[in-house]
């Protein structure tokens, strides 16, 4: 691709975003929810990146990097609000017409805490941002010319012990976008305005054929859930790529950085969806990234990827779930609510973009979850247990198999010290 045409695409990415800033979003709708996902939860960032052993009262420097109407700067920024954490959110994007949308939200909830910059990320060595212990990258990489330039920018903002949270689109999910996006270039090319491209894919999507595979694939949703915003982005977005499992580890570790976590960890575990005793067995000789690409070329149906990562030469020492001290938080839903999940034969049903597995768990699962609120500690459910007369080899045993399959599902995680 030549610079001019490289340049031409720029130009239309960023007209597309000020037409139809994306997610579509209402402020007025952060009176009643927050829109909570991945990456950047704070309890994942606590886990995932720094191994539970940064302490809550260090504050945090995080930068959102491509920030659009702002749901990771707003989840963080509240949720560090809400817990009385010390840090600033530094949000970024080139949009203005995003960033309105991003800052009415924060004024609904009375955000202080967020820093507002008008910018590209590329631009970051120069901006005098950071340095920053996490950043997140949500979507903007697989928009890029050169993806891996966009690593290289964010690095240089990124103290060496930090990490950053990252979402790329990957192929399977995303079967039938790439063939409407490809006849949308012929149909509505890239250099009409944003508003008559949308009316040629919004007749499109009305004469579909029934043997279309977007009509046919139930992974991808913006083209039915997400207005305007969603339809652009989905199938006029002038520049994107995809990422399978082997092209993102590729491209981090050219830049120097490896997967801390995939999330969920499960879902690329190649025993979850394999019940087959010799296909596990094979598969367990695999190294964790053919074992994730094992994962998801039997699955299918992962649109993206979201990854934390970490420099190459980092070492993350998770805490041990068995230690006395150790305190488990649950994110997002209780641990006495996710009990009343558990199916009479012991398993819980977990939905992975429609593919269903049943997880089991510990007879002991049930209560142990009850007693789980990021207020008590291991040591201390364990008390309660022996007053019950349980032995304390028996609440180990079922405290370690019901943390090890939770925290893979992202569900059960371990909160750092004060």
């Amino acid at each position: 691709m030549t610079a001019h045409a490289a340049d031409a695409l720029d130009a239309a990415l960023a007209a597309q975003y000020e037409a139809y800033p994306y997610p579509k979003r209402d402020p007025a709708e952060e009176r009643r929810r927050l829109v909570v996902g991945s990456p950047s939860h704070l309890h994942e960032i606590d886990y995932w990146v720094f191994g539970a052993t940064r302490p809550r009262s260090t504050p945090l420097a995080a930068l959102i990097a491509g920030g659009g109407t702002g749901d990771a700067t707003i989840m963080l920024a509240q949720q560090l609000a809400t817990a009385a954490r010390p840090g600033r959110v530094v949000y970024l994007d080139r949009s203005q017409a995003a960033m309105a949308t991003a800052r009415a939200r924060a004024a609904v909830r009375g955000l202080d805490n967020i820093e507002w910059h008008s910018g590209s990320l590329l631009e970051l060595a120069e901006s005098g941002l950071g340095p920053f212990d996490y950043i997140d990258c949500c979507g903007v990489l697989h928009h890029l010319p050169a993806p891996e330039a966009g690593l290289a920018a964010l690095l240089s903002v990124l103290k060496p012990e930090g990490g950053l949270g990252l979402m790329v689109y990957a192929p399977y999910g995303r079967t039938g976008v790439g063939m409407l996006q490809e006849a949308l270039r012929l149909l509505a090319p890239v250099e009409e305005k944003p508003a008559e491209r949308l009316a040629v894919a919004r007749r499109l999507l009305r004469h579909l054929p029934e043997s279309g595979w977007l009509r046919r694939n139930p992974y991808v949703g913006d083209h039915l859930e997400g207005g305007d915003a969603g339809i652009y982005d989905l199938l006029l977005n002038p520049r994107e790529r995809t990422f399978t499992v082997p092209d993102l580890a590729g491209m981090l570790e050219r830049a120097g950085l490896r997967i801390a976590a995939l999330i969920e960890p499960m879902r690329y575990e190649p025993a979850t969806w394999l019940p087959d005793p010799k296909l596990r067995a094979l598969a367990q000789s695999l190294d964790s990234t053919s074992k994730a690409t094992l994962a998801e070329a039997v699955t299918g149906n992962m649109s993206t990827h979201i990854a934390y990562c970490v420099r190459r030469e980092s070492t993350i020492a998770f805490p041990d779930p068995m230690h006395p001290g150790a305190l488990p938080v649950m994110r997002e839903i209780s641990g006495a609510d996710l009990a009343k999940h558990i199916r009479p034969d012991g398993t819980i049903s977990f939905l992975f973009d429609g593919l269903r597995a049943l997880v089991p768990l510990p007879p002991l699962a049930a209560a142990i979850l009850a007693r789980i609120d990021g207020r008590h500690s291991v040591g201390e459910i364990a008390a309660t247990f022996a007053e019950r007369g349980i032995a304390e080899a028996p609440f180990r045993r079922a405290w370690a198999e019901t943390f090890a399959t939770l925290s893979s599902l992202n569900r059960l995680l371990l909160a750092p010290p004060p």
